[in-house]
């Protein structure tokens, strides 16, 4: 008797679907487990992200630009031994910055 392989899912990728095919029963379902961990972890933390997205915030400085976040904080940056100062914030897995101004003004 000769069972068929189950149907992947259309939206996975060629290359994963080759390797669940390879691999043991044991591998399999450590994936499985593991996949199901890391799902449940992610889905954890984006809505961690939303709630502090939407925590109020307690008050937005006043020289805070309109698209720079309120939780954004300052950083200093030496360029050529001069300082200045940063706007930096977290976007997804990425840190943005914008330029605020010189630490020292006369510079």
């Amino acid at each position: 008797m000769s069972y068929e392989l189950p149907t992947p899912p259309a939206n996975l990728p060629t290359e994963i679907v080759n390797t669940f095919n390879e691999a043991t029963p044991e591998h399999l379902r450590d994936v499985a487990s593991y996949a199901e961990a890391l799902a449940e972890h992610k889905e954890r933390e984006a809505r961690l992200e939303e709630e502090v997205d939407d925590a109020d915030v307690e008050e937005r400085p006043d020289d805070l630009p309109d698209d720079v976040p309120a939780k954004a904080t300052i950083t200093i940056k030496e360029i050529n031994d001069n300082q200045y100062y940063y706007w930096q914030w977290r976007e997804g897995d990425s840190v943005t910055s914008k330029y605020k101004g010189p630490v020292n003004p006369d510079e």
